[in-house]
């Protein structure tokens, strides 16, 4: 691709992330073409469709949070590679309003655009998952399937206006159900005298 090609195609891709962040992912293609200053000819050339935009635009957040889980795996613990991990996927999905109807949907379409980049996103979760239950951090009756669908739970929670304000404390209730090493802790403070606490 040519440089002043790579160029206007990378300038629509930040037009759309702003276009989605703002009014969600259902947003008017002619409305991007508005925001960039260009025909919708122009954006339909580059993208010839809808899904071939969110593709590209998803696809590269897709890719930064799959290299995420891969420097957590070496720079973190277990526990805290797969929390952190998971806090930054609900926190980007919940940035693009409407991608998880999106992201479900794709991942049991073997047609979509999208599937790939969400099978691979999949796949980075379970392998912080796995390492945390193979170190005995997390329950083990939940598979990569199970997380990805936690993330779509959590990221539509912070779509609602009205239950936002209680996203941050149900990803924390969600986590610590999660992770073994939470349940004992509070067990352990539930075990406790009220004097110890």
């Amino acid at each position: 691709m040519r440089a002043d090609a790579r160029k206007n195609r990378d300038h629509l891709l930040a037009v759309a992330g702003t276009a989605i962040t703002e009014q969600g992912v259902d947003v008017s293609l002619r409305d991007i073409a508005r925001r960039a200053d260009v025909g919708l000819a122009t954006l339909l050339r580059h993208f010839p469709t809808r899904e071939a935009l969110l593709d590209a635009l998803l696809r590269t957040s897709f890719d930064e949070l799959t290299a995420k889980a891969g420097e957590l795996e070496t720079s973190s613990s277990p526990e805290d590679a797969l929390v952190s991990w998971l806090r930054d996927c609900v926190a980007w999905t919940t940035e693009y309003r409407g991608a998880t109807v999106l992201m479900a949907a794709a991942i049991e379409d073997t047609e979509s655009a999208l599937h790939a980049s969400c099978v691979t996103l999949r796949a980075a979760g379970a392998r912080l998952l796995t390492r945390a239950q193979d170190a005995g951090m997390a329950r083990s009756d939940i598979d990569g399937a199970d997380l990805f669908a936690l993330v779509a739970m959590l990221a539509w929670l912070g779509d609602q206006p009205s239950l936002a304000p209680r996203a941050d404390r149900l990803f924390d209730v969600v986590a610590s159900a999660i992770l073994t090493t939470a349940r004992s802790s509070d067990a352990e403070e539930e075990g406790r005298p009220r004097a110890c606490r």
